[in-house]
């Protein structure tokens, strides 16, 4: 195969509800949310005429502050769809803020291999197989059942406090807050994680209380967060919470 060198699109996603529906033996959560695909996105470049990795843009260095594993990500698509290259990634999504960047890399690297095995995907990282088949979607199982819906044009508002938050620590808390397999599953609002997500990292609680004071507006958390979302564009948002990232985008 002759080296080529490949510009690629890796759109963030936002998980517009969340339910947590049950826990499979070897520890994987199931769940039934919607996602949506954003016109925020990362910058790949492919040239596989070399090997390695580089990350640049002005969220490269959330990575190392947040221990974020999007480096591993491509790396492990790369295998996983047994290609190999040297991957640049310019970072415009904001890393550990639960809009899925780090599963948005290794999709597109995935689609740009032509790997569509969306169950294997889906262990790499639960959010990989939305972000390779994208636009709007009822995403179930461990995330590898991707049922598309019809899109759905709209303007949001994505707040990203100063601080990152662990997925795997929230979903831990959420066993621990549901006494998972013992008790039902009380069902928490528009995202069942929201409760963990809090006593994970208190200070989610004081950010949608100051978002809410901000615009009027009770944010809903993103995921495992620490994104806060808002339907609809804001203006000034940003200069009033200027310690945090606003962000106005839209669904694709």
């Amino acid at each position: 195969m002759n080296a080529q060198i490949v510009s690629l699109i890796a759109p963030a996603k936002l998980t517009v509800s969340l339910k947590v529906t049950g826990v499979r033996a070897d520890g994987f959560h199931l769940i039934d949310a919607e996602m949506v695909t954003l016109d925020l996105a990362d910058q790949l470049v492919v040239d596989t005429s070399r090997t390695g990795l580089e990350i640049i843009g002005e969220f490269a260095d959330d990575l190392a502050a947040s221990n974020n594993t999007n480096d591993n990500l491509v790396a492990r698509a790369l295998q996983l769809a047994g290609r190999k290259a040297h991957v640049t990634v310019t970072k415009n999504i904001p890393s550990g803020g639960g809009l899925g960047g780090g599963s948005a890399d290794a999709a597109a690297i995935l689609r740009w291999a032509g790997f569509t095995d969306l169950a294997s995907a889906a262990k790499l990282g639960a959010d990989i197989a939305f972000c390779i088949v994208g636009g709007r979607a009822r995403v179930s199982g461990i995330g590898e059942v991707v049922n598309p819906l019809k899109k759905i044009a709209r303007e949001i508002t994505l707040v990203v406090p100063p601080f990152r938050v662990s997925t795997p620590a929230v979903y831990r808390a959420f066993d621990q807050l549901t006494d998972f397999g013992k008790t039902p599953i009380k069902h928490a609002g528009v995202n069942d994680l929201e409760p963990a997500a809090i006593k994970v990292e208190p200070r989610l609680a004081i950010w949608k209380e100051k978002i809410a004071k901000a615009c009027g507006v009770v944010p809903t958390l993103a995921g495992s967060g620490s994104t806060w979302w808002l339907d609809g564009k804001f203006e000034n948002l940003a200069e009033q919470l200027a310690d945090a990232t606003v962000i106005t985008t839209r669904t694709k």
